[in-house]
């Protein structure tokens, strides 16, 4: 039986065989669940405040006392389109392929095939720098801007997502920098735990910028409490780890808080082609893995060789589009991705703690 590899459902499976490269803020904050994939244009996001009233005394004769159940809040986002593209020229086809054999007897077709191929791993590559950039957005900004373009220089409008009213609680702003004299780096990383404390809500892990983790390792109280002998306050083995860019430099004691510090130096070039960092240099963040999860909406398009509208609902979805008058085919990958927390303010973000 002949497979066609251009066919939409078969290229969707090949994409689900790539193998995904780690990214840090998506796969350890923001996981995609089997319910967040919404067969619709538009994609609910719900979060409520934890409860933590108790429950009352009651005479044996009253009976019970009924209690409300928690509100949560619910808002309804049409998830922005992430749509990357390549174009197979008959130029590509003649040319040798990167890694391919310098005499390879490759016929067109099977060249074609190997390109289409290796398209889909760039352009997924492309999309997950994208998600992982949005889900570092929504946890230091408990929001995110996003700008449409119209084409590869013209902007269109700009969107904008937050999940907060009129100012967000997810700020905390140190007293003091931590490189100054009086800066106090556990007292204030003890205070973020509390807030999520407040909220109900679990504090595991400390992320911190290069800068952040380069004076931490230095810091003389630090030291003075890792080689105290009668008390457990942490360790520090800085270690690589399978996401690129992050390093963990060990586990410390806040006052009963025991956080993971993470160091991200993951980077990526914007649109501009200036390099970045996907998390401030000189901040840090207090939050717990699966905080957040990642939604995908639908994409509705024309498959090629139809003429009627086919809507698809998966993470990503290829398409083919063939232009016979200039003998192109060009290969465009689809995503609707939104990124949302799961609790009210589930992170506490510090900026700027560091001189």
């Amino acid at each position: 039986m002949n497979i066609d590899i251009l066919s939409t459902y078969v290229m969707m499976a090949l994409v689900e065989e790539i193998i995904p490269e780690t990214s840090f803020f998506k796969d350890r904050y923001f996981p995609t669940g089997a319910g967040d994939i919404f067969k619709a244009d538009k994609v609910l996001v719900e979060y409520r405040k934890a409860d933590r009233m108790m429950a009352s005394f009651v005479a044996p004769r009253a009976g019970d006392i009924p209690v409300d159940r928690r509100g949560y809040e619910i808002h309804e986002f049409a998830p922005p389109h992430i749509l990357p593209s390549r174009v197979l020229t008959i130029d590509d086809l003649k040319k040798r392929g990167f890694g391919e054999a310098l005499l390879a007897k490759s016929t067109q077709a099977e060249r074609a095939a190997r390109i289409v191929i290796e398209d889909m791993k760039d352009l997924d590559l492309r999309i997950r720098r994208r998600e992982e950039w949005m889900c570092a957005q929504v946890m230091i900004n408990n929001a995110c801007d996003m700008q449409e373009y119209i084409d590869a220089e013209t902007k269109g409008e700009l969107l904008r997502v937050r999940y907060y009213e009129s100012a967000s609680d997810h700020i905390y702003i140190v007293p003091e920098k931590w490189n100054s004299a009086d800066g106090d780096f556990f007292a204030d990383v003890k205070t973020m735990c509390k807030a999520l404390a407040k909220r109900g809500l679990k504090a595991a892990d400390l992320i911190l910028g290069t800068q952040v983790a380069d004076y931490i390792c230095d810091i003389p109280k630090v030291r003075d409490l890792l080689d105290n002998r009668r008390m457990e306050f942490g360790t520090l083995a800085p270690s690589l780890t399978s996401y690129p860019g992050v390093a963990t430099i060990g586990v410390l004691n806040f006052g009963g808080f025991k956080l993971t510090l993470w160091e991200v130096d993951h980077e990526y070039v914007d649109e501009n082609g200036v390099s970045k960092s996907f998390f401030p240099p000189t901040a840090a963040m207090v939050t717990a893995p699966g905080c957040g999860h990642l939604m995908y909406g639908q994409i509705t398009q024309i498959e090629f060789g139809s003429s009627e509208f086919t809507t698809h609902a998966a993470p990503r979805i290829p398409k083919l589009v063939v232009d016979q008058g200039k003998d192109t085919r060009k290969l465009r990958l689809g995503a609707r991705p939104l990124a949302a927390p799961k609790d009210y303010c589930p992170y506490m973000f510090a900026p700027d703690v560091v001189s």
